[in-house]
């Protein structure tokens, strides 16, 4: 992975900075915008690396701290659009087959907008909220899944507060998928934002999985609320009895 660190001219030498004048017509704050994306580290990695955004590194330093998309294992994305966590499932898991010393893994995304193809990669149009979701991805995948995860955030009111409650709300949402979809010992990862109202879910998630993590990664940029959940060693519930 490309270094982290800001880019610079020599060892000592101030820092190389694009800076970018407001265009007649254009708010200050899409200025601000394109000027921290010419300066990202993260996004000039994913350009020269060949990943659809900068998000990729995210689970990628997840996986390199937890470990859970292993060689064979069956990966659901949920909002997988543009790719790029898709695009890190594939060569992990083995999706291709390409080292054939090791299981070949799936990965399958869902989005509500069609996704640009991806070799390794089975994507479909496909509202996880919608009744019988979980059974189509079963379907889908032959199985149950391993890994769920997720990098959706609802979007953006412009009211800190009332975002945090609509990706808490997504993400539980997304957890009580992946209750339905998860293999024994399984893992769901996902996307909150800090903020106080996190505290069912966590609760939630600790009586289905044996440990539950809350971690910002380094690609996350310093300035967002956004952090990850990362739980680990899913518990299937135990069978009804039949009457």
């Amino acid at each position: 992975m490309a270094a982290k660190g800001k880019q610079t001219s020599g060892r000592g030498q101030r820092e190389l900075r694009v800076r970018v004048k407001t265009a007649k017509g254009r708010k200050l704050s899409s200025t601000r915008w394109l000027e921290r994306q010419l300066n990202d580290p993260y996004v000039q990695a994913a350009r020269r690396e060949g990943y659809r955004g900068r998000a990729a590194y995210k689970i990628i330093e997840l996986d390199d701290k937890y470990r859970f998309l292993r060689p064979g294992a069956r990966v659901v994305d949920l909002g997988c659009a543009p790719g790029g966590w898709l695009q890190v499932a594939v060569a992990r898991v083995n999706a291709l087959g390409e080292d054939r010393s090791k299981p070949v893994g799936r990965v399958l995304g869902v989005d509500l907008q069609e996704v640009d193809p991806l070799p390794g990669a089975e994507t479909h149009v496909l509202d996880f909220l919608e009744v019988g979701a979980d059974d189509k991805v079963r379907a889908w995948l032959g199985g149950r899944a391993d890994v769920v995860m997720s990098d959706m955030a609802a979007a953006s009111s412009g009211h800190r507060q009332t975002d945090h409650l609509r990706i808490i709300a997504l993400c539980e949402a997304a957890a009580e998928f992946a209750f339905d979809v998860l293999e024994e010992g399984g893992t769901f990862v996902a996307k909150v934002l800090a903020g106080g109202a996190e505290s069912d879910l966590q609760a939630r998630l600790k009586q289905r999985f044996t440990k539950v993590a809350n971690v910002k990664p380094p690609a996350s940029r310093a300035d967002s609320a956004e952090k990850y959940v990362v739980a680990t060693g899913f518990r299937l519930a135990p069978a009804e009895p039949e009457a």
